[in-house]
């Protein structure tokens, strides 16, 4: 089964299984990021979801409701996304984000990873994947 880029508009897809998430986050959003997620577990293969550009402020039920997803699809989404990982150039804000991430890491088992570049995202993922 081959994933159709078509169908996600909040994850690119392109070049799976390194999975490129906009920072677009319109208002609402958390339904599609849901669904879109899991159709990448669904389609059964490892993969690692890479975060390039700092998102914008998410409203407050759209935080919640990926939390309640999260949370109820920890173990499906741990078992096949190897990583996020974060891109942030500046150093004082990455190390912020590392400790926000070892957070999250504890409470979803999902890695989380922080880099400077893209190109070391894509290359710490497929690292991470094996390919």
């Amino acid at each position: 089964m081959t994933l159709k880029t078509t169908d996600f508009s909040i994850h690119d897809v392109s070049r799976f299984p390194l999975v490129l998430a906009s920072a677009e986050t319109p208002p609402g959003y958390a339904a599609r990021w849901a669904a879109e997620l899991q159709a990448l577990i669904a389609h059964g293969r490892p993969f690692v979801v890479v975060l390039a550009h700092a998102r914008a402020e998410e409203s407050h039920e759209d935080r919640k409701q990926r939390g309640i997803w999260l949370k109820h699809n920890k173990q499906a989404l741990a078992a096949l996304c190897k990583a996020v990982i974060s891109v942030e150039p500046d150093a004082v804000r990455r190390a912020a984000l590392l400790a926000q991430s070892m957070l999250a890491e504890k409470a979803f088992g999902v890695p989380m990873r922080t880099v400077c570049t893209v190109e070391q995202a894509f290359a710490e993922g497929s690292r991470l994947l094996g390919v």
